[in-house]
């Protein structure tokens, strides 16, 4: 049978359209949408460990003693008998101030005072034979009385003879500036030659003891109260100072590499500002610890034995303060504001908002919403050095 034109082109019509149903029907199951499956974060429950809380605070060094070394005599620079910035010993020489004129002035003491001892030892004879004399009626009484404060004058100018050679023999000891103690001596100001010790004493130098030094700081009446109670805890008391640590570090250091004692608590606060001021004795022998150097300070303050502890980097901040983001079990993704202690190392301490099995998120943050699904990968938490500086 044999279709006509115009029935050739009603079916070739019908199959266009039968097929351009078809696709589009495929369009439409092509185009269904399909949820983006749930974004991957890593999570891990708090570390639990011991760890020791520290007061953190900022402190500076300073010389154990300074003493600025001055002529006190007057005289001609002689000698310089240190090179500028070296480390001596106390008692060591370090300037001579032209000697000779003291020694001759204490030579000339020292003669005066052998010549008025003859004297008084010649008067003494003279009194003890005129009152031997008066006693058997062949000297008069006048005779005994003008021996006896002949005598009695004499021994008072030995006594002011022996003034003279002491006032003398100080005076030549100026001569020579020691050193007070062990220390670094600055660079010399006045040079050989110069007339020194005028009518004030003229500045020389000055030395400054660097080991052992002391570090000082200053804290707030609340951390005073903290301090004291853990001195009672571990059974210090304020004589016991020394028994305390103390660590700090310089602003280029990492951690606290420097170790000393507590070695003062001014017994009174500032009523200015509210402080304490603190010190703390270090050995200095390597000369690391300067004065004037700005350093960080802690203070031991106690131990918590079963600490919780999570990745600082895992902790935000808004309004409320910090927090931390948790999966659930239905890995529901919840923020939970915490409140913080200490760092340690890298991580820190929760003391509240967290238990020990919840699974904070540590990595992917940026990823997970609160109230929105996640898909949790567990890690396990790194454990932190047993030590924390309290912020």
């Amino acid at each position: 049978m044999f279709l006509s034109i115009f029935d050739r082109a009603w079916v070739f019509r019908t199959g266009l359209l039968l097929m351009a149903g078809t696709g589009l029907a495929g369009c439409k199951e092509q185009n269904k949408y399909v949820p983006p499956p749930p974004p991957k974060v890593s999570v891990a429950t708090p570390a639990r460990q011991e760890v020791t809380d520290y007061l953190e605070v900022n402190g500076t060094v300073e010389a154990v003693n300074t003493v600025d070394l001055v002529a006190r005599v007057q005289g001609f620079l002689q000698e310089i008998a240190y090179t500028d910035g070296e480390s001596v010993k106390g008692g060591r020489n370090l300037f001579t101030i032209e000697p000779p004129p003291y020694l001759a002035k204490l030579n000339q003491a020292k003669a005066q005072e052998a010549s008025t001892q003859a004297q008084l030892k010649q008067a003494q004879d003279e009194y003890t034979r005129q009152s031997t004399l008066g006693r058997n009626d062949f000297a008069s009484q006048s005779v005994v009385e003008q021996a006896l404060a002949k005598r009695d004058a004499l021994a008072a100018n030995l006594l002011d003879a022996q003034a003279n050679t002491q006032v003398a023999g100080i005076n030549y000891s100026y001569t020579h500036v020691l050193a007070p103690f062990d220390g670094v001596v600055t660079a010399h100001i006045p040079s050989i030659g110069a007339l020194v010790g005028g009518t004030t004493p003229t500045k020389l130098a000055t030395i400054i003891q660097i080991d052992p030094i002391h570090v000082t700081f200053t804290i707030s009446e609340q951390d005073v109260q903290r301090i004291r109670a853990a001195m009672a805890k571990a059974g210090i008391t304020v004589a016991e100072l020394g028994k305390i640590p103390i660590e700090v570090g310089l602003q280029t250091e990492q951690g606290y590499p420097h170790t000393g004692t507590i070695d003062y608590f001014a017994p009174e606060v500032d009523p200015s500002t509210g402080t304490l001021l603190g010190r703390g004795l270090f050995v200095n022998a390597e000369h690391i610890l300067l004065p004037g150097f700005f350093t960080r300070v802690r203070v031991p303050l106690g131990k918590q034995p079963n600490a919780l502890l999570v990745p600082d980097t895992a902790l935000g901040a808004d309004q409320g303060g910090r927090y931390v983001l948790v999966v659930n079990k239905d890995n529901v993704v919840e923020q939970r504001h915490v409140d913080v202690g200490a760092l340690v190392g890298t991580m820190r301490v929760i003391d509240k908002g967290v238990t020990a099995d919840d699974r904070v998120v540590v990595d992917g943050i940026q990823r997970a919403i609160p109230g929105a699904k996640v898909d949790p990968t567990v890690q396990t938490a790194a454990a932190a050095p047993t030590n924390a500086a309290k912020n």
